[in-house]
């Protein structure tokens, strides 16, 4: 387990040097620039303040600076706010990491009972409307349930606040919106991952033994049912906390997905290339901590790493 965790870490470092790497010199190649906008200012303004951020450095200068400041955990200044990447991070970070914890409770929650329900009740009535639901679950993207979901639950029937933070029941439609579509996969992963395991031999052994079927799917077949599950879950819950741009846009939110769509149209290279260090920070870690899920969960994964 050491060894599997060692290498992952490795790997990691890797991969987020290469998606600063990338995002680096994707917004030099773009079109643009972070003080080519409307606003009014001499020629001499504008060339003090590009060479204020080495702007007219060659290349190679600008992005060994940058990977300098990375590998020291210092990722910048913005260029058109009086803050740092960091503190802007760490004040909008936690509103999009809460909205995306609520999504994947809820998304774990119901979409594994979903699955455990039609794995249990199989070929009946019962598993077809799961499976159904959860098929117009994933269907169904959050920019359309979004709207539907402030129309009818906040204005028409008033249950619920349309939009922005305040108290915890506001975050419950932006997270319903966020995680249906996780939600839908969850169950279609449980049931298959469930179904698959009910027909070996340690079940058949189990039931020979006279164990009841609820203690069999859940004592039994549950945990060797869900590896499929935990799998996923890494780069889902990734997704729910780093990829609700459009939920926080519709919801008026203002997490760090609001923030970043502002910094891309502005050019603001630090908050850009700061943001995307931080989403793939989150991603590897989180996957980091499925592989070791896995490997406690299936003692093969161990072997092959070892």
């Amino acid at each position: 387990m050491i060894r599997l965790v060692v290498g992952r870490l490795v790997a990691s470092a890797a991969v987020v040097l290469a998606v600063a790497t990338v995002s680096f010199f994707l917004l030099r190649a773009a079109p643009g620039g972070p003080f080519d906008s409307g606003e009014r200012r001499s020629a001499a303004a504008q060339r003090a303040m590009e060479d204020r951020y080495g702007l007219h450095d060659p290349l190679w200068q600008q992005y060994g600076r940058a990977m300098a400041q990375l590998v020291r955990g210092d990722l910048g200044q913005s260029m058109k706010r009086d803050v740092s990447v960091g503190g802007l991070i760490a004040t909008h970070g936690p509103v999009s990491v809460a909205v995306g914890v609520v999504a994947l409770a809820l998304a774990l929650g119901v979409g594994a009972a979903l699955g455990v329900i039609a794995a249990w009740r199989r070929n009946t009535w019962i598993d077809a409307a799961v499976m159904a639901g959860a098929l117009i679950g994933v269907s169904v993207p959050a920019f359309v349930l979004g709207p539907l979901l402030i129309a009818v639950v906040a204005l028409d029937l008033g249950w619920l606040p349309a939009g922005q933070i305040d108290g915890a029941r506001s975050l419950i439609l932006p997270a319903i919106a966020l995680a249906m579509i996780y939600l839908g996969a969850i169950a279609r992963l449980t049931r298959g991952g469930l179904v698959d395991v009910l027909d070996q031999d340690f079940i058949r052994t189990a039931r020979a033994k006279g164990l009841a079927e609820r203690a069999v799917v859940l004592r039994h077949a549950l945990r060797a049912g869900i590896a499929p599950v935990v799998t996923y879950l890494g780069p889902a819950t990734a997704a729910m906390i780093t990829g609700s741009f459009v939920v926080e846009k519709i919801f008026q939110i203002p997490g760090l997905g609001t923030y970043f769509l502002t910094s891309v149209a502005d050019r603001d290279y630090p908050v850009v290339t700061g943001v995307f260090v931080f989403y793939a920070v989150v991603l590897v870690v989180l996957n980091l901590a499925v592989d070791v899920a896995h490997g406690a969960l299936d003692p093969r994964v161990r072997e092959r790493s070892s």
